[in-house]
């Protein structure tokens, strides 16, 4: 449905299935099916009582004293969104930014108003470049049914109103209203068709564009902030879980008969065949309750599967002809290749990694057979709802979820809803009482929806001038498609997991040009079950494709830089972040002995971007003294939130080179901090971010700049010791980070 809908109300054909259905598919990257309605499908609720606060649409609510709150339906977990998106109203709405409140909706809301509030999934960097158009024009049309307001209170023309800061004026005489005087008649007042509104060109922006402070900062500071996990309602109950440790595997045998016994003990659940819970007066009595608790598991063929197992599986994909489809194939590789004055070769790994948020998985809910309620952290509401109410049995329309801020996500809360749906089967064992199902560190980094692990083989060819004539990529490793959305397979193709190699612009577009080129995914799934990881396969993609060339850019004799620029010439905003980072690192410049740089650059998440790294590499260790990451994001909403993001994203890349989630007897191994490693503050270099937009798109933030980093730092490693990185984790090379 396109935003220049006329403003003719839709009957709703939702039903409880297709509501399902939709959620459940829903991951940050998925939009869910509904008709979407008009702004005029929002009911105003005009106020009698002054010191009540006036829907004047559904994205803004305005109360006597001007303070305007506005609605958000994306989650929050750190990346700023919410502050964005009040940005883009208030932008709109021209009110006094110092009055501005922010409060999220939530998914029964929207479900009840036939979703007003569209997509509540945050995913895929598209919580802002997804929802700005649409969201500017709530703002927009409140602002004009304000005006329309003071118009009819004045009996005056509009034309003869202006706006600012919340206060109306009549120019011919000077005369002025606040928004909280016309609040309530403006609610009362037929929302414009949005085929009427024009927004504002980002150049006369005075909220959005600028450099605000976030409106969650002081809650996170002074401890006020509730996240899910501190959720604690009068007469709650605990339980801990277990998931049988191997993937697919189920439960053979518990003996219940001691735990019972032991002191705050309620019930021991079976949530499923390979799922258990012990329910208690307080956690730790239902976690050692559980560990104590003697349970025998039917492992399988699982069992037996291992990393060396697994990556044989992968090698077996680099060379068959089963199950694999060139997704490009422009050119005729082959031939070129064998006419090549000189080949280079690799195969590059990067393992399965866990997320790790800092904040378990868990979910509090409170059931009876009325109503379902549940208090989660979750990257997409309507599918939290979803999962509510199947795991009870009730409609939809008697249940809701209420999202907190996220102690992380990454995109493990963003697709599958299992921890919901366990709590909605515990508390079901307890009617009336909410009941908290919270996960151990151990079972949440054990029983994660991994990143996928991959195998990449490239081959290249040059020609005399030292030329790029031809290249090759096939990629094997799994598809999380195949784990969470086999719908989006089509004939065993999941383009999906060649995200930054598409030859179509938009989202994840390849920015080198090459006359032969030929790219392939072997699909090999395993038993792990694997999911987004922020930045999903542009992780992994860039690593091998940024590390291969720089292995072709060191044969052919060229410098890196230059190398590329040549083969960018015809993709302008890949080449302008490229150039952007190398004049902000003084690419090429005199360095101090023992430090060396790396390049990279990438496309994803409708975003371009590159990384500059200076290293230095000593007995096998390595320490990163300097980032520099140029993002171009087309348009940018908050210039110190970007900044932000590209600065986390750091800590994200040292993790692709230092973190694993390695497999033995059918299980992951590491299943606490004790033994997997994510990057720590000391190892942190100096980051300088440059911020390169060209205002004529709407690109993410939150994941693209990731992917430059890791590839950035092992070039330079490259350069360091004349040897290329090929097998993530770095330990795999006799190389530490420091």
């Amino acid at each position: 449905m396109t935003t220049t809908q006329s403003s003719t109300r839709i009957k709703s054909t939702l039903t409880r299935r297709a509501f399902l259905v939709s959620s459940a598919a829903a991951s940050g990257a998925l939009s869910v099916g509904f008709h979407v309605p008009a702004l005029a499908a929002t009911p105003a609720k005009t106020a009698t009582d002054k010191a009540t606060a006036v829907e004047v649409n559904a994205w803004v609510v305005i109360q006597p004293n001007d303070e305007c709150i506005i609605k958000i339906a994306r989650a929050e977990m750190g990346q700023g969104t919410s502050t964005g998106l009040a940005q883009l109203v208030a932008e709109e709405l021209e009110c006094d930014w110092s009055k501005v409140k922010i409060q999220h909706i939530t998914p029964g809301e929207n479900l009840a108003r036939k979703r007003v509030w569209r997509n509540m999934a945050t995913g895929g960097s598209r919580g802002i470049r997804e929802s700005q158009e649409y969201v500017r024009q709530g703002g927009a049309a409140a602002r004009m049914m304000l005006l329309q307001a003071a118009a009819k209170t004045w009996s005056v023309p509009v034309g003869d109103l202006k706006v600012s800061k919340g206060v109306i004026t009549h120019m011919p005489t000077a005369r002025t209203l606040r928004f909280g005087q016309v609040c309530a008649s403006a609610a009362t007042l037929t929302p414009p068709d949005v085929g009427t509104i024009t927004l504002k060109p980002p150049y006369l922006w005075t909220i959005a564009g600028k450099p605000i402070k976030r409106l969650d900062t002081a809650h996170k500071v002074n401890g006020a902030l509730k996240y899910a996990i501190d959720y604690r309602p009068d007469d709650i109950l605990f339980a801990a879980l277990k998931i049988a440790p191997v993937f697919q595997s189920t439960i053979k045998s518990f003996d219940a008969s001691e735990t019972l016994k032991r002191r705050g003990i309620k019930k021991v659940v079976r949530i499923d065949d390979s799922t258990i819970a012990v329910v208690a007066d307080n956690w730790w009595r239902a976690k050692t309750a559980l560990d104590a608790m003697p349970i025998t598991w039917e492992e399988g063929e699982n069992g037996k599967v291992s990393s060396a197992s697994i990556a044989e599986h992968l090698r077996e994909g680099l060379t068959s002809d089963k199950n694999v489809f060139a997704d490009t194939n422009t050119g005729k590789f082959l031939e070129a290749f064998d006419k090549s004055s000189k080949k280079i070769e690799a195969v590059y790994s990067t393992p399965f990694v866990t997320h790790a948020c800092m904040e378990p998985m868990n979910c509090t809910v409170r059931y009876t057979p009325e109503r379902a309620e549940a208090w989660v952290p979750t990257q997409n509401a309507e599918a939290a709802l979803a999962a509510l109410a199947d795991a009870s049995g009730l409609p939809a329309e008697k249940c809701e979820a209420y999202n907190h801020t996220l102690g992380g996500g990454f995109g493990r809360r963003g697709g599958p809803q299992d921890y919901v749906r366990y709590a909605t089967i515990v508390a079901k064992e307890f009617p009336g009482r909410p009941v908290k199902v919270l996960w151990s560190r151990e079972e949440d980094m054990t029983h994660d929806i991994f990143r996928p692990i991959g195998l990449c083989k490239l081959q290249a060819g040059l020609d005399d001038k030292g030329n790029l004539t031809a290249l090759s990529l096939r990629v094997s490793g799994q598809s999380i498609n195949a784990h969470l959305a086999p719908h989006n397979i089509t004939d065993g193709k999941d383009r999906r997991q060649l995200q930054g190699y598409w030859p179509e612009p938009g989202d994840a577009q390849l920015g080198y040009s090459v006359p032969n080129l030929k790219i392939e995914y072997a699909m090999r799934n395993t038993h792990v079950p694997v999911g987004p990881w922020r930045g999903v396969n542009t992780n992994q993609n860039a690593i091998y494709l940024e590390c291969f060339m720089e292995e072709v850019a060191k044969a052919s004799g060229k410098d890196s830089l230059e190398f590329r620029r040549a083969l960018l010439k015809t993709h302008p905003k890949h080449l302008g972040v490229l150039n952007a980072v190398a004049d902000k690192a003084g690419w090429g410049r005199t360095l101090p002995a023992g430090v060396h740089q790396g390049i990279a650059q990438f496309m994803g998440y409708g975003s371009y971007t590159a990384a500059i790294a200076e290293v230095s590499v000593t007995n096998g260790k390595v320490k990163v003294l300097r980032l520099v990451l140029a993002t171009n994001c087309g348009h940018v909403v908050n210039p110190d939130q970007v900044a932000a993001q590209v600065e986390g994203s750091v800590a994200y890349g040292f993790d692709s080179l230092i973190s694993e989630s390695s497999v033995a007897n059918g299980r992951i191994v590491e299943s606490n901090f004790d033994r997997y490693k994510i990057a720590r503050m000391v190892q942190m270099p100096k980051i300088e971010t440059v911020l390169a937009p060209t205002f004529d798109f709407w690109g993410g933030v939150g994941e693209p700049t990731i992917c430059v980093v890791a590839p950035a730092i092992m070039n330079a490693i490259y350069t360091a010791t004349g040897k290329p990185v090929r097998s993530l984790p770095l330990k795999n090379e006799g190389l530490e980070l420091v």
